[in-house]
């Protein structure tokens, strides 16, 4: 970090401009002061869709003016303002119920695209046969608050006014009941629901794709629930793999063809989410936007996105830890205490075990048979689907 010495002389810190990442993507800014990662780019307001916001102050304009020539139909203008202004005062009366329902319809619009954010967001964090059973659930209640309906409609007074929120409130109970319980439902009538809807979705970021391990990881099932590929991690591969830099280049392409791979693996677990982030800007910073929004984990192997996600509440899977945690708890040329049990099936073997049942094959060992624990030193390790072998010698020996 440098200190300025430019005109001003504030002697303000600047510091230098951050190295490039090496996929393409571009420099992160800096660390905020007390060491803290910079928590990505903030959201920006969104603005309303025009063409949404359009249509609906057209058709409530439309409705506005209808609604005023019906009620101006009811309404005799002659005897209030003549015979000579009835018919400009009908025309002021509708062109004034267009007036506010164009109004009305700017603020429904606006509000209007945020709500259907909204309703696909919960959509996406609900399972097909969830949102099916649902519907049927509502189609029953329907049919059950028409035949409260008529019940309620006949009560003096207030029957009238307690049948909408009658209707409301079974066609709720009813749906939200179904969708609770479609799983039971679903089994009643011999459909075994796949929902995964208690493992949040795992959002992929570009480095975890370029890593490669993201395959192993699937293949072997520890990365369970919705497998989930924005397509500006897409986008960015393929910006990638455009670039001049035939290092770059190699990278994209790798991970171009390891998104397809990975398809073919998780099979119809992994997904291509269309769409972007609208106000939002950057890739790391769409990828945190769109966990908050799915409430998913992002699965990655960059160590700043790491942070950054996890700062502000989202769940990380760090490729990187995965395999620190699973590296083995011996390397070779460690020495390894190991009490040898019995002979081994080639000339002078002994056979150990430690605490967790591994396996230790040692070499020379077989005169320490039945003895006291003894340091030997690991050669080599073996590791494959059944489990792991270790292979050592006593100290000394050739």
């Amino acid at each position: 970090m440098a200190t300025s010495t430019d005109g001003h002389g504030t002697g303000a810190p600047v510091t230098d401009p951050p190295p490039d990442r090496g996929d393409g993507q571009p420099p992160r800014p800096p660390a905020e002061p007390f060491g803290l990662p910079y928590p990505g780019p903030q959201p920006r307001r969104r603005s309303a869709n025009p063409v949404v916001l359009r249509v609906t102050q057209s058709v409530l304009a439309l409705l506005g003016a209808l609604g005023a020539y019906q009620v101006g139909r009811r309404i005799d203008f002659g005897d209030l303002v003549g015979d000579a202004l009835q018919y400009p005062v009908y025309v002021g009366a509708i062109i004034i119920g267009a007036l506010v329902g164009w109004g009305i319809g700017g603020v429904i619009g606006r509000w209007l695209p945020s709500r259907m954010r909204a309703i696909d967001t919960a959509a996406d964090k609900r399972s097909a046969g969830e949102l099916a059973v649902g519907a049927i659930g509502l189609v029953v209640g329907l049919l059950a608050a028409a035949l409260a309906g008529i019940a309620v409609a006949r009560l003096p007074v207030v029957g009238p006014y307690l049948l909408l929120p009658v209707v409301l409130l079974v066609a709720y109970i009813f749906t939200r009941i179904a969708a609770r319980k479609h799983a039971d439902i679903l089994r009643l009538v011999g459909i075994r629901s796949r929902s995964s809807a208690t493992v949040p979705p795992r959002i992929i970021d570009t480095s975890a794709i370029i890593d490669g391990r993201i395959i192993d990881i699937a293949r072997a099932r520890f990365l369970p629930g919705q497998i989930i590929v924005p397509t500006f991690v897409v986008e960015e591969l393929h910006r990638v793999a455009d670039s001049t830099d035939p290092e770059k280049r190699a990278r994209g392409r790798r991970g171009l063809d390891l998104i397809e791979e990975l398809k073919a693996v998780g099979e119809s677990r992994v997904q291509i989410r269309s769409g972007d982030q609208p106000g939002v800007d950057g890739v790391d910073a769409k990828l945190v936007s769109l966990a908050r929004d799915l409430h998913g984990s992002i699965v990655t192997t960059d160590y700043a996105l790491n942070k950054v996600a996890r700062i502000q509440g989202i769940e990380v899977l760090n490729v990187n830890e995965l395999a620190n945690a699973l590296k083995p708890a011996v390397l070779p040329g460690e020495s390894l205490n190991v009490r040898v049990i019995r002979e081994g099936r080639e000339y002078d073997q002994g056979v150990g075990y430690l605490d967790d049942g591994t396996m230790v094959v040692v070499e020379g060992g077989r005169s320490l048979v039945g003895d006291a624990a003894h340091d030997v030193e690991v050669t080599s390790i073996i590791q494959n689907p059944s489990g792991k072998m270790i292979f050592a010698r006593r100290p000394g020996s050739v």
